[in-house]
């Protein structure tokens, strides 16, 4: 299947999209302490879904039942809200994505509730700061994989984690997840040329042990089988006609991130 070539004027209906993302992230960001349940931040999604007019594009896909994903510990990825309060120091990871006019948006983030420990908070700002090098490395006649090679590299430099191989990035645009699949590892100069107009989820997940996981009975909740605690981040970003990236789910459109790393984001949205 072809990648998907958006115009500047879809891309603008993905970026209402992202900062529908964006914020409601923000909320449920400052939503997570100690004693909350995952059901309750999910409840406060849909409430937010609601007065932007947008629609969930995770309740329902493939059967899932809720409009975020909110994951536990040793929980990487797509576990289902529930009544278990949140203890303190537990790592809760969020997935959550809204359409606009039939635009998608996505992106994720992981968060220590309450007391941090040092190294799961390393774990995380590792995660984070990988997802930022490889959307760094998206650039335009850039090959696809040297985002994987950036995300993977940048991984290695800060430790031993273990980078989950079964699950990546994506495209996104009128689907939730298009081609191409995004690998967060491997060799870079490989894959499809990156083009102005194309679109990608970029998404590390990342454990303090094995990349080893295994779906749990629900079908959908992925731990890892050593039960290390693991992370999860995720941005969508854009080549815009000048070249420059534009990040569509964070509220300043990765700004200071890019900026950081000596990248000047597009002012064309």
């Amino acid at each position: 299947m072809a990648i998907q070539i958006k115009t500047l004027d879809q891309l603008k209906l993905m970026r209402r999209a992202g900062l529908v993302v964006g914020e409601t992230l923000e909320i449920l960001r400052e939503a997570i302490k100690p004693g909350v349940t995952t059901n309750h931040l999910n409840e406060i999604a849909v409430k937010n879904l609601k007065v932007n007019k947008a629609k969930p594009n995770f309740l329902n896909y493939h059967g899932y039942p809720a409009v975020i994903c909110a994951s536990v510990n040793d929980e990487i990825v797509h576990g289902i809200p529930n009544d278990r309060p949140i203890k303190d120091g537990d790592i809760v990871s969020i997935d959550f994505g809204a359409i606009i006019e039939g635009w998608h948006g996505d992106a994720a983030f992981s968060v220590i509730a309450g007391t941090v420990d040092p190294e799961d908070q390393k774990l995380l700002d590792t995660c984070e700061q990988s997802m930022w090098e490889g959307i760094a490395a998206g650039k335009v006649g850039a090959k696809l994989t040297d985002i994987s090679y950036a995300i993977e590299k940048y991984i290695h430099s800060q430790g031993h984690y273990g980078i989950l191989r079964e699950y990546g990035g994506h495209g996104i645009g009128t689907e939730m997840h298009q081609e191409p699949h995004v690998l967060n590892f491997g060799a870079a100069g490989l894959g499809p040329e990156l083009k102005v107009g194309m679109a990608l989820a970029i998404e590390p997940m990342i454990t303090r042990g094995s990349a080893k996981t295994k779906v749990l009975d629900d079908e959908w909740t992925v731990v890892s089988q050593d039960g290390s605690r693991g992370a999860h981040f995720e941005n969508s970003f854009a080549l815009l006609e000048d070249a420059k990236p534009f990040v569509l789910t964070s509220l300043d459109g990765g700004k200071e991130k890019l900026g950081a790393l000596g990248i000047e984001i597009s002012s064309l949205i």
